[in-house]
């Protein structure tokens, strides 16, 4: 679903509900645990579980648990190589997760100071500003992405700076909306008449009412982003060895279905639920911060 019709409701003289209404969400509540325990697994599966790079010949492809021919100690089982999937998994983690924020924090930035800028000037600025969004909008993607990860290489900065280029147009669109609903209210418009300052107008009223959908296109860039780059790492095209991401290890996965399907089981599976939980945070912001909800 597009970042602009997911928060096409949310204007800026809403005020959310109390914090506490935000947590008691189901989907927000559980969707939040989950994602925790994908983080936890990130930052100490590698550490706390066998080497994942440690080659066991004896062990290759073992089933996970409880299946027949599991090995103990190795949960998700083993590769081809009889490397722990689990660790694997959780280093797979850390890339994927790294990747998809990063190209959200840098998403965000350029699409806020290009929303606000566009919507400060106004005029033929920001008509050609937007014009300009229009033709990203109308070049394809995903090709454009392939073709700039070869040309800068295929390692994580290259990857977070191609995605965030074709990310960031969305949050433009959200923010400039928000900015010119906001010029328009009588307390800027009172801020003007007083002489106000450019700088303390974004720093004390801008930025606090857009931090919201800030939040939500962040929380929807992410899992975009997690998905392009397994994607790309799928068809060969993602980061590079010895470096391994959820894409990566599903592609492995793919090459030996038939013999370890576990191997395509584990990383595919959480690649699916973390899309999920990610849009179902982002529809709990969205709904906090929807004015219809409060009335």
């Amino acid at each position: 679903m597009s970042v602009v019709v997911v928060a096409e409701n949310v204007t800026a003289g809403s005020v959310p509900r109390k914090k506490h209404a935000f947590w008691r969400t189901p989907k927000v509540f559980w969707s939040a645990i989950f994602l925790a325990v994908i983080l936890l697994l990130a930052l100490f599966g590698p550490i706390l579980g066998p080497d994942p790079n440690a080659i066991n010949p004896e062990i290759p492809t073992a089933s996970p648990w409880p299946l027949a021919g599991y090995v103990a100690g190795h949960w998700f089982g083993t590769d081809d190589l009889g490397r722990d999937l689990l660790s694997r998994v959780a280093v797979g983690a850390r890339i994927s997760l790294l990747i998809g924020f990063a190209t959200a924090v840098v998403a965000v930035i350029i699409g806020t100071l290009y929303g606000t800028l566009s919507a400060l000037f106004e005029g033929k600025v920001d008509t050609l500003m937007m014009r300009l969004i229009d033709i990203i909008y109308s070049l394809p993607g995903l090709m454009i992405v392939i073709l700039f990860s070869v040309f800068m290489g295929r390692g994580i900065p290259s990857l977070v700076l191609a995605l965030a280029l074709f990310s960031w147009p969305d949050t433009a669109r959200i923010i400039r909306g928000q900015i010119l609903s906001l010029k328009r209210e009588e307390f800027i418009e009172a801020f003007y008449s007083l002489g106000g300052r450019m700088g303390r107008l974004i720093w004390k009223h801008f930025i606090p009412n857009t931090a919201g959908l800030i939040i939500l296109t962040a929380t929807i860039t992410v899992p975009r982003a997690i998905l392009t780059e397994s994607t790309l790492s799928f068809i060969g095209l993602g980061v590079e060895p010895p470096l391994s991401s959820w894409g990566t290890l599903a592609s492995e996965g793919w090459q030996l279905v038939r013999v370890a399907p576990h191997m395509l089981f584990f990383p595919a599976i959480l690649i699916f639920f973390t899309m999920i939980v990610l849009n179902l945070l982002g529809d709990g912001i969205r709904e906090l911060f929807d004015p219809k909800k409060h009335h």
